[in-house]
């Protein structure tokens, strides 16, 4: 098998790939380089559209570039290279958050590799792959799809845990307490508003058009991103009784573990996708401190929760915009020396 050919439209279609993946608020916290002589793209943090009060540890940002890396690398395969990749690899520039470098051809499957999750249908799941902020129905999930979300994310290094209907209550409930105080906070929902876009808002934040409506008895608690205490601005829908909830946990909370999880986010998000599931992400929780240590498993001796998954059955909805490719590159990105 031949080495795959790099030009400016294949390298454009893999950061379109890699900007699909779900980002905080939106923020897209992203940007792309080429290294020609490695043949490495690098994700770099773009660290003027981080979320100050929502993410002063910059947690979140590393979560969704890692979501952004795993795409990068599953477009890179579909194209016929072995993505080789590299978690913060210069520790002297620490806006540098990963490498992918493109060897090829892939190396022939081993048998080692056999009970690992694969890839097939993952790249068709990058286009069609969007969170769902309206009502699921009550259909219970397929019969070992659970064992086979939480092998996806083992993959990448993180856990995944579904908890029981006891235990979703309790989880919901701390993210409505999380949401209260967003709304709460006159600073933070300045910060959220900021997010909220028009129909020409530009690429960055969430149309008001796809904000969805809040559940009518308050069981689901969807981010309102204007911020209003008391939401009765909001339009209500039912949605369903027993929401179904995923924890994604890591063992320890560095930022490398924070790129780890993204990626089983992503992977986890694509599979679902590929199986013609919705899900939401209920981040709220994690944005304060005492909450997010309430979301670990009772059961684990070390846990770090890195985002709450709300997945079920629905409709689409509509979807959040993304930068062009060739913006999200930088200027140094060398197009025309890529051959």
């Amino acid at each position: 098998m031949t080495t795959p050919v790099l030009d400016a439209g294949t390298l454009e279609t893999l950061v379109a790939a890699a900007v699909a993946a779900p980002s905080i608020h939106n923020t897209q916290p992203w940007r792309f380089r080429l290294d020609p002589a490695s043949r490495a793209v690098e994700v770099y943090a773009a660290p003027e559209r981080a979320l100050r009060l929502a993410d002063p540890t910059g947690r979140a940002l590393h979560v969704s570039v890692g979501g952004a890396v795993f795409n990068l690398r599953v477009a890179a395969a579909h194209f016929g290279w072995e993505p080789v990749l590299a978690l913060l690899p210069r520790p002297a520039d620490p806006a540098l958050l990963a490498a992918v470098r493109l060897a090829g051809p892939p190396r022939a499957a081993r048998p080692a590799d056999a009970a690992r999750p694969r890839w097939e249908g993952l790249y068709e799941a990058i286009w069609q792959r969007h969170s769902s902020r309206m009502p699921f129905s009550d259909r219970p999930l397929p019969e070992g799809l659970p064992e086979a979300l939480t092998a996806a994310a083992r993959t990448e290094g993180a856990d995944l845990r579904f908890p029981g209907a006891e235990e979703s209550v309790r989880l919901l409930a701390l993210t409505t307490e999380a949401e209260q105080r967003n709304t709460g906070e006159p600073a933070r929902r300045v910060e959220s508003r900021s997010w909220i876009t028009g129909p020409d808002g530009g690429p960055y934040g969430i149309p008001a058009t796809a904000l969805g409506p809040q559940d009518a008895e308050a069981r689901v608690p969807m981010r309102d991103f204007s911020g209003r205490p008391l939401r009765r601005h909001l339009p209500t829908a039912d949605f369903e009784s027993h929401p179904h909830l995923a924890v994604l946990t890591t063992r320890q909370d560095h930022p490398v573990d924070w790129l780890r999880a993204g990626q089983a986010l992503e992977h986890v998000l694509l599979l679902l996708t590929a199986h013609g599931l919705r899900a939401s992400l209920l981040h709220q929780a994690l944005e304060w401190p005492d909450l997010r240590w309430l979301l670990r498993d009772p059961g684990a001796a070390v846990c770090s929760p890195q985002m709450l998954v709300r997945v079920g059955y629905g409709p689409q909805g509509p979807a959040t915009p993304r930068r062009a490719a060739a913006e999200s590159m930088d200027e140094r990105a060398l197009l025309h020396r890529v051959r």
